[in-house]
């Protein structure tokens, strides 16, 4: 329930104007659109940082002699290689990070399926749908429980509302972008709750509440395989991991750079943030943006562990502040459509269950929100979050909107909206 069907169904009824910053420029006012570029560069920058620090700790297993910051850096090098080269090194890179991802979680829901039906199962009989089933019900920990695991889950969520941010660069987007976005869904359902599903069916609640060790071999998925007898399970399983925090590291320094370089276009950054090589690409936005990311290098000095928490709960705050005002330009569009005359039908994509998702979306971004006060170890988003919306507000209204900026294009720039390069 993150609103993942609203930059769709603005996306193509603004067809011109590409990402849903400028959405929120257009629907709600230029300080939302401001405040929303600001905070999904935070949201992948912190990302960013929190998957090259994870990589090197899982780095740690095979080369314990290495310090952290090492492997930040050359994971930082290759990912820089991958988006500075062309549009197109990105998206083979992410195509082979993804079949990797893909495959890995179908044979795991394949295999985990076989497992709840009773393959290799003890004397005991088929696992079945027992597991669920706790002493203490079926939410052992009550709904504050559920509540204050949702920030960690959106964030886990965060890179689908990417597909708004592609549209720029992609041919036909009124056609493409509501595919990518049913694609989407049905992948999320399968991948996502069927892997979840199968977890959940065959690890057993622990009810002391005590939290293991948070290692390879403690992992969900790398007990399921030894269940299914995989050899190797725990090294199989750190290779996959690393592939998938770079693929999303390679995504978000993707968007990091898009967005940096539509904030040149609207003129609240120097001309040169969108400026691009001849092969497309605003050199100089993916460098900044990586730059931000290498903030994990400094976890070698202080602690990895902590420090990549506090990462990930600033990217959960900052994805779920986007798109809650994703979710407002949305209905702040529909609005506006239908008082200028406009007719539901003559819309090329509607969001389905309008308004009541997009409704029940806000109540759950808001609740996530403020559940994560409740919680020590995620508290830091809002420590951190709240004063980042307010100094991009502060800025706005002080220096941007004074100067009066406004979305026009770079001077002398001959390249149309998209980086896509000289055509």
């Amino acid at each position: 329930m993150d609103g993942h069907g609203k930059p769709g169904g603005i996306g193509r009824g603004l067809p011109r104007f590409r990402g849903f910053a400028t959405y929120a420029h257009k629907t709600i006012g230029p300080a939302a659109g401001f405040v929303t570029a600001w905070l999904y560069w935070l949201c992948w920058v912190a990302a960013l940082a929190s998957e090259f620090t994870a990589s090197a700790l899982i780095m740690g297993r095979w080369f314990p002699g290495v310090d952290t910051w090492v492997w930040c850096l050359l994971f930082a090098a290759a990912l820089f290689g991958l988006n500075a080269y062309s549009v197109r090194w990105f998206g083979e890179a992410e195509s082979w990070f993804s079949t990797v991802k893909v495959a890995t979680i179908v044979v795991f829901i394949v295999l985990g399926a076989a497992l709840i039906l009773g393959w290799r199962a003890p004397d005991s009989g088929a696992p079945l749908l027992g597991n669920f089933l706790t002493p203490e019900g079926l939410f052992p920990t009550g709904l504050s429980g559920v509540a204050l695991t949702t920030l960690a889950v959106f964030y886990a969520f965060s890179g689908t509302e990417l597909i708004a941010i592609t549209a720029g660069e992609t041919a036909e987007p009124q056609r493409t972008i509501p595919r990518a976005l049913r694609a989407t869904l049905l992948r999320l359902l399968l991948f996502f709750v069927g892997a979840i599903f199968v977890v959940a069916a065959l690890l057993p609640y622990s009810p002391n509440g005590e939290a293991a060790e948070e290692t390879v071999e403690n992992s969900p998925f790398v007990m399921v395989f030894e269940q299914a007898g995989i050899p190797y399970a725990a090294d199989l399983m750190a290779i996959v991991v690393i592939i998938a925090l770079l693929s999303a590291g390679n995504s978000g320094l993707y968007a990091c750079s898009r967005l940096l370089y539509s904030l040149a276009h609207k003129g609240q950054l120097p001309a040169a943030f969108g400026r691009t090589t001849a092969k497309g690409v605003p050199l100089l936005a993916v460098a900044v943006s990586l730059a931000g990311g290498l903030f994990s290098l400094f976890n070698s000095v202080l602690s990895p562990g902590g420090v990549y928490l506090a990462l990930v709960s600033i990217a959960g705050f900052a994805v779920v502040a986007v798109w809650i005002i994703i979710v407002v330009a949305h209905l702040s569009y529909r609005r506006a459509y239908l008082a200028a005359g406009g007719s539901l039908a003559d819309l090329p994509y509607r969001a389905p269950g309008y308004p009541w998702v997009p409704y029940l979306t806000l109540a759950a971004c808001l609740v996530s929100l403020v559940a994560v006060a409740f919680d020590p170890n995620q508290v830091a988003a809002l420590l951190f979050g709240v004063p980042f919306v307010v100094l991009c507000l502060a800025i706005y209204y002080l220096v941007v909107a004074p100067a009066g900026r406004s979305p026009q294009g770079l001077p002398g720039n001959s390249r149309r909206e998209g980086p896509r390069g000289r055509r």
